[in-house]
């Protein structure tokens, strides 16, 4: 014997003593190991007593919508032909003050407040904040034009509420609305009796026991245990994470089965059945390329992170799908498995549209250090196949002008790995010095992206300049130019262990640049620029992380003198020390301008606390030197503190720092300001 029954907006089937929910999708067939009898439990009993007058609606009052909710609006019986309603002071009955007439006759304003009693304690704020988020009360803004609009958005919200407790195991639980007249406003009370909460006390998955071996982790996978509450959003999780688990282990063509709830009300008890098929374990086999690739197919081989033969695993499938967009040459990616006969060699079939290769892009900005700067950029992404960029840039400023050709080949050779070549001409004007630079370089380097953040990358170049650069002569404190012919062979490595590339909140990392030159103007005259930075993250609860930066460089194997000016360490400004100008720590000549040196010494600090949705607020204290020497000292230091501003958008954090100086010198501001994208370090 098989009955329905219905509450609220969630259907149940009944099978003995039992009720399935709709989100199990499918009744349970009868068992023959038990008895059917008749249901025990009736349905769960919902009162409502609306104000007098509200059985009439009024068709033209507004009626906000509920987005996310598909929910019908219930239907409202025993309407009287007139549409005037009668006044709801008749709530009164003399017991309560009377409301002025015009905010309770039909057709003015009516203000309402609603509230939620005897909600489950350890769980009445989560509910609040599902009820709140599609409630029709609350879209209503407290205000309604008549005693039906009141009564019908209630109504919504009463099977809202029983939807979210269902949700949450509480299926038995009875809710009775009721109207209270307080002053000037109507109170809409939810009077709930949750009842007890459902527990799983079976949680079956035929079928997962063929996976022998694997049984376990995808059990495991699927989180949903016996002794665990009837969650609807923890089975529909659990539902993803074994088709997530089995794809990822080899199991290609496996399938889930209709779900099966079963909920026992006089014991508050539940039974989920899970179907599986998994399907044989496969590996992969060819990648095959179709449609109208902008690179070879073997391309597209070196972009995958797997090869033919090993286990199929859908994430691996999901990662090249992310390359080849990442890649910014394709308008469109599908990607199919074909499975081949026998099901155990899986064929990867890569359907891609070209997308637009060329680029112009341009920026303007202004700094307090380096004055106005206009930049452009045309860019072809593909001009030396497969993914060859051809970049020109060009920079007129107050401070710079540049002319810039670079060619950029990614995922060279292997992926992640990229070969870059550069020619620029550049003329720079700044406080510290006057520069006319003529640059050829190349560098090999193997990168971290958002699609594969690396633990360890590094970087090998060589780099020859020819310079014309405007100083000081430190002795004569007279004006002087010089030129320098530099050969260069900077190396860098770098250890990654934080979570995230723009935003870390936990974690550390570890960089060491090492740079072997030689200047060919001065008979040869070698030495070594080196560096070597540390970052430091710390979490305290959910909202505030502790950051802290470190970094040390010198010059060793000549004088400062020697050295191009351009070549030196400096440091102050919104990547260094905040609070000073640009580059205006350390020593400075007879004018007041700085002229850099061997060895450079910083530390930040800062506190990044989440206040307000997006926004956060970062107290920081910096502190830097900058000596003549080649090991850092312990004197000279500078300080500058202050607070930053940060707003995280979708593509990063946006910073705004303001800083002041605690020790300034003759020439410092008494203030910087610092705008940029991503956090300081």
């Amino acid at each position: 014997m098989t009955a329905i029954a219905g509450r609220g907006v969630v259907a149940f089937l009944m099978c003995g003593t039992c009720l399935a929910p709709a989100w199990a999708q499918d009744a349970v067939p009868e068992r023959t190991d038990a008895p059917v009898v008749a249901a025990s439990q009736p349905e769960p009993t919902v009162t409502s007593e609306p104000p007098e007058g509200a059985g009439t609606v009024d068709v033209d009052a507004p009626l906000d919508p509920l987005p996310g909710l598909d929910l019908a609006w219930p239907e409202v019986t025993g309407a009287e032909e007139d549409p005037e309603f009668a006044p709801l002071a008749d709530l009164l009955d003399g017991e309560e003050e009377e409301l002025e007439e015009a905010q309770i006759i039909d057709g003015d304003l009516r203000d309402y407040a609603w509230e939620l009693v005897g909600l489950p304690e350890t769980e009445a704020g989560a509910i609040e904040g599902d009820f709140d988020a599609l409630s029709a009360l609350e879209a209503g803004g407290g205000e309604a034009d008549n005693a039906a609009q009141i009564d019908r958005r209630a109504q919504v919200d009463l099977l809202l509420l029983e939807q979210i407790l269902d949700s949450r195991g509480y299926y038995a639980a009875a809710i009775e609305l009721d109207y209270v007249p307080q002053g000037e406003k109507l109170l809409v009370r939810f009077m709930v009796d949750p009842g007890e909460q459902f527990i799983f006390t079976d949680v079956r998955l035929p079928g997962l026991e063929t996976t022998q071996a694997d049984e376990g982790k995808l059990r495991a996978a699927y989180g949903v245990a016996e002794g665990d509450p009837v969650l609807a959003a923890e089975v529909l999780e659990g539902t993803a994470e074994l088709t997530t688990a089995l794809g990822e282990n080899g199991y290609a063509q496996a399938e889930l089965g209709e779900r099966q709830v079963i909920l026992d009300y006089d014991s508050a008890t539940a039974t989920l059945i899970q179907p599986v098929t998994p399907g044989p374990i496969a590996v992969f086999g060819d990648i095959i390329v179709e449609g109208e690739p902008p690179f070879p197919p073997r391309h597209v081989g070196r972009l995958a992170r797997f090869e033919p033969g090993e286990i199929y695993d859908q994430s691996e499938v999901v990662d090249l799908r992310r390359a080849l967009i990442a890649t910014g040459l394709v308008s469109s990616v599908v990607i199919d498995t074909e499975p081949r006969e026998g099901g155990e060699v899986v064929d990867t079939v890569v359907r891609l549209q070209p997308a637009k290769m060329r680029t112009i892009a341009g920026e303007v900005g202004y700094g307090t250090g380096e004055g106005f700067r206009l930049e452009g950029q045309w860019q072809h992404r593909n001009f030396w196949n497969p993914e060859g960029a051809l970049t020109l840039d060009g920079v007129i400023g107050t401070q710079e002008q540049l002319a810039a050709v670079t060619l950029v080949r990614s995922n060279w050779l292997r992926r992640d790995q990229r070969l870059s070549m550069q020619a620029l001409a550049n003329t720079i004007r700044r406080d510290a010095y006057e520069a006319d630079i003529a640059q050829v370089s190349a560098r090999i380097e193997r990168i971290s992206d958002f699609l594969w953040q690396k633990e360890f990358t590094w970087g090998a170049g060589v780099e020859l300049i020819a310079s014309s650069e405007l100083d000081r002569d430190e002795e004569l404190q007279l004006e002087r130019r010089r030129a320098f012919y530099i050969g260069a062979l900077p190396l860098v490595a770098e250890i990654d262990q934080s979570n995230d590339l723009l935003d870390p909140t936990t974690g550390w990392t570890l960089q060491g640049f090492v740079s072997p030159e030689i200047n060919l103007n001065n008979e040869g005259d070698t030495y070594v620029r080196s560096s070597v930075q540390g970052t430091y993250y710390k979490p305290f609860g959910e909202k505030v992380v502790a950051a802290a930066k470190v970094k040390v460089g010198t010059i060793y194997g000549t004088s400062r003198d020697e050295v191009a000016p351009s070549r030196r360490w400096y440091a102050g400004g919104g990547g260094s020390v905040r609070g000073y100008g640009f580059q205006m720590l350390g020593p400075r000549d007879a004018f007041g301008d700085p002229v850099g040196g061997r060895s450079l010494s910083e530390f930040a600090l800062e506190a990044r606390v989440r206040v307000y949705g997006p926004f956060a607020v970062v107290p920081f204290f910096d502190g830097g030197r900058v000596g003549e020497g080649t090991w850092p000292g312990t004197s000279d230091w500078q300080f500058g503190t202050g607070v930053g501003v940060r707003y995280h958008s979708n593509f990063g954090p946006i910073r705004l720092d303001v800083g002041v100086p605690l020790n300034r010198r003759e020439g410092d501001g008494w203030v910087a300001i610092v705008v940029g994208l991503g956090q300081a370090f």
